[in-house]
C-alpha cells in the first residue's frame, strides 16, 4: 500500500514528550504554542497499517497478561536480520530489554566496576556520557575528528585509551547519532582490532541501522568475523525505525554465550525478565515484508527531506554548513560562521524562531556551534521551520 508521509498529524494531547506543551514548558522551557519542535528522536509519521492493524487485534482480545517472545517473535526478528543485515543469528543469542538506553546501564554495571574507564565517541548520543557517568565510571573520550564537516575516528588516541587497563569497555553509535555517519567496514575493524588487542568488549549501537538513506550500507559489527562478533554486544531495536519508542522493545543480540550470561545474571539482580506485550505484537509485525514496505517508502520519503536541507540551506543560510547525513533522521547544522555565542543561538532559535532543536553541547564539547534538527516530519513543517531559523539567525546578521 501506499503511505502519506506528508499528512500532518495533530499529536497534542498524546502525552508525547516531543509536542506536548506542558512537558515542554516543565522540563524544556520551551512555550510550544505556535511552536515546532524538532527536537527529540521520534518520528511525526502515522505507523504502518500492519503493525496498528496487529495491536488492535491484541487489545480487541481484551487480555493483557504475562507474556514472553514466542517462537514467532524470534523468528521474525531473525527473519528481519538476515533480510536487512545479512545477518543469520540465533534466538538464544537474544536478551529482550525494555529499551537500548537501559540495556547500556546494565551492561555497564556487568562488566565494569566503579572507577573502570568506558570509551564514547564525542559528539555522541548524550546518553552514553550520562550511563558512564551515573554509574560512577570514567568517560574516556575519543573525540572524532571533524575534517571540514566530515568525521572519521582518530585511531592513535583510540589505542592509547584501549591501552589503559582500566578501559573495559566501548560503547560505539553505527550509524552514528548525531553527525549520520555510516562507519565503513574498514573503519569497524581498525577499531574492533583495537579493542580486540586490549580486551575491551564492544557495544555496538545499532538502533539506527535500518534507517540508512540510499547509497550507503549500514555494517553490523558482529560480521566482522568471529573474534569481533564473541567480543561484542550489539543493541538493536525496532523503536527508531517504525516509531515504537513508548513501546519499549529492544533485542540485545549477544553470540558470546559467557557474555550473554554475565548480562542476564546483572539483570536478574534487578528483577528484568518480563517483556511489553503491546512490544512483542508490534515487533513481529514491524518485522515482516509488510513492515519493509513501509520502511522502504520512508526511507525515500526521509532521503527527500535531507536533499530538501541541503538545498534550503546553501540558497537561504550560505554561512550554516550542512552535510547530508548517510543514516538517522537527524541533521547536523554548523552555526560557527553565523554566531560566535553558542548561548544566544540556541536562545534565538528556541524564543524568537519558536523552533525546538537539541543544542550541539549536550553531545560533548565539540559540539558547540551546532544544533541537532529532526527532519523525520512532513516536508511542510521541515519547510516552515527552516525559514523560520533563517530569518531569525541569518537575515539579521
Amino acid at each position: 500500500m501506499q503511505y502519506d508521509f506528508n499528512e500532518v498529524i495533530d499529536r497534542s494531547g498524546t502525552s508525547s514528550v516531543k509536542w506536548d506543551p506542558a512537558y515542554l514548558k516543565r522540563h524544556i522551557d520551551f512555550d510550544a504554542e505556535g511552536g515546532l519542535p524538532l527536537w527529540v528522536a521520534d518520528m511525526d509519521f502515522r505507523c504502518a497499517a500492519p503493525i496498528i492493524n496487529a495491536l488492535k487485534e491484541r487489545v480487541e482480545h481484551g487480555i493483557y497478561g504475562y507474556s514472553f517472545p514466542n517462537d514467532h517473535y524470534y523468528d521474525a526478528l531473525k527473519w528481519w536480520m538476515k533480510k536487512r543485515h545479512g545477518w543469520e543469528i540465533q534466538s538464544e543469542w537474544v536478551t529482550l530489554m525494555p529499551g537500548v538506553v537501559p540495556a547500556l546501564n546494565f551492561i555497564i554495571r556487568a562488566f565494569t566496576k566503579e572507577g573502570d574507564k568506558v570509551i564514547i565517541q564525542q559528539p555522541v548520543y548524550h546518553p552514553f556520557t550520562n550511563t558512564v557517568v551515573q554509574n560512577n565510571r570514567i568517560v574516556a573520550n575519543n573525540a572524532l575528528k571533524n575534517e571540514n564537516g566530515i568525521y572519521e575516528m582518530d585511531f592513535e588516541d583510540l589505542e592509547q585509551k584501549a591501552k589503559d587497563p582500566d578501559t573495559k569497555l566501548l560503547i560505539l553509535c553505527n550509524p552514528h547519532n548525531p553527525v549520520g555517519k555510516v562507519w565503513s567496514a574498514e573503519e569497524l575493524q581498525r577499531l574492533g582490532q583495537i579493542c580486540n588487542d586490549n580486551d575491551v568488549i564492544v557495544v555496538s549501537d545499532e538502533i539506527h541501522s535500518d534507517l540508512v538513506l540510499p547509497g550507503n550500507q549500514h555494517t553490523t559489527y558482529a560480521l566482522l568475523g568471529e573474534s569481533f562478533a564473541n567480543h561484542s554486544i550489539i543493541c538493536t531495536a525496532p523503536s527508531k525505525t517504525f516509531n515504537l519508542a513508548g513501546l519499549q522493545a529492544s533485542n540485545i543480540i549477544i553470540p558470546n554465550p559467557e557474555i550473554k550470561a554475565k548480562l542476564d545474571e546483572e539483570l536478574k539482580k534487578s528483577s528484568i525478565h518480563g517483556v511489553n506485550l503491546f512490544g512483542l505484537t508490534a515487533t513481529i509485525a514491524a518485522y515482516s515484508p509488510e513492515g519493509e514496505e513501509w520502511l522502504e517508502q520512508l526511507l525515500t520519503y526521509l532521503d527527500a527531506n535531507a536533499d530538501f536541507i541541503n538545498k534550503f540551506v546553501k540558497k537561504h543560510m550560505p554561512k550554516v554548513k550542512y552535510h547530508k547525513p548517510q543514516a538517522t533522521y537527524m541533521a547536523w547544522l554548523d552555526f560557527r560562521e553565523v554566531e560566535e555565542s553558542f548561548d544566544k543561538l540556541e536562545r534565538s532559535v528556541k524564543e524568537e524562531a519558536k523552533v525546538l532543536l537539541n543544542g550541539g553541547t549536550m553531545f560533548g564539547r565539540s559540539g558547540e556551534g551546532f544544533m541537532r534538527l529532526n527532519f523525520a516530519c512532513p516536508q511542510s513543517i521541515l519547510e516552515e521551520a527552516l525559514e523560520r531559523i533563517a530569518n531569525t539567525i541569518y537575515f539579521q546578521k
